[in-house]
């Protein structure tokens, strides 16, 4: 097995970044506002808007309630080489 290069110190930030893109473009499209949305997932307002602007790093279980209020899907998928 190939060893992998250096772990890139932005993928992390790139992929809490696109992440809640994905959760405002997709939170506006469904008609919530933060404030809406942070009551029916029982989370705080605030905790929502750092999500969507990638200041916090989202967990597996807040990735869930915001597929299930969104209409959002997980899927891990292999790079393309």
């Amino acid at each position: 097995m190939k060893a992998k290069s250096r772990f890139p110190d932005s993928y992390i930030q790139d992929y809490r970044e696109n992440i809640g893109k994905t959760i405002r473009n997709r939170r506006e499209e469904k008609g919530y506002s933060q404030d809406e949305l942070a009551e029916i997932m029982e989370i705080q307002r605030s905790t929502i808007s750092k999500i969507e602007n990638g200041k916090f790093s989202v967990s597996i279980d807040y990735l869930v309630k915001f597929a299930w209020y969104l209409d959002l899907e997980i899927i891990l998928l292999p790079k393309e080489k």
